[in-house]
């Protein structure tokens, strides 16, 4: 089920972020690009590499216009511990979608288990989702791949495989 060229489902949920419990709603993002991960689970092996790697990678996303949430399937509360013990370093929010209501609705949750496939979604300021990849639970995503396709998309223009920032888009290109 592709969500891609749809609206991106609403969400209102508890998150863990930077030290705080809050509510976290898609609509606070309007007129942002907003950078959506699931991962599976709290205190594992893979799922700390990856969001390192959004963490270090923060910066150059605000860059964009384009603002970091994660969400997993555990509580505000195993975030807050986890945050604190082995990431301190993440500022953005992780949503906390013990309803599985988040997960579900993004197409990512694998229901056997009540967990989140590792899925990524950029959704455009006018909130459509213009990009999503979804793998199973052993592989990390790339995040330097999500950050590319997202200065990609805001060329506004056709890119072609291995476009990089700083290469024309085939709008551009001389014939």
């Amino acid at each position: 089920m592709t969500m891609v060229g749809q609206k991106a489902p609403e969400f209102d949920s508890m998150a863990y972020v930077n030290g705080q419990f809050k509510k976290v709603a898609l609509k606070e993002y309007k007129g942002k690009w907003v950078v959506l991960f699931f991962y599976p689970l709290d205190f594992t092996f893979v799922c700390p590499t990856e969001i390192r790697g959004f963490a270090k990678n923060e910066e150059e996303f605000k860059k964009l216009n384009a603002h970091i949430v994660g969400a997993s399937t555990d509580s505000e509360h195993s975030h807050k511990a986890w945050m604190e013990r082995d990431l301190p370093e993440v500022k953005f929010p992780i949503l906390a979608d013990t309803n599985h209501h988040v997960s579900r609705s993004f197409g990512v949750l694998k229901e056997d288990q009540g967990i989140a496939y590792r899925g990524t979604f950029l959704i455009d300021p006018d909130g459509y989702i213009r990009y999503e990849v979804v793998s199973d639970l052993d592989v990390g995503r790339s995040v330097k791949e999500t950050l590319r396709v997202l200065q990609a998309f805001q060329t506004g223009g056709l890119c072609e495989v291995d476009w990089s920032p700083g290469m024309d888009n085939l709008n551009k290109k001389k014939k």
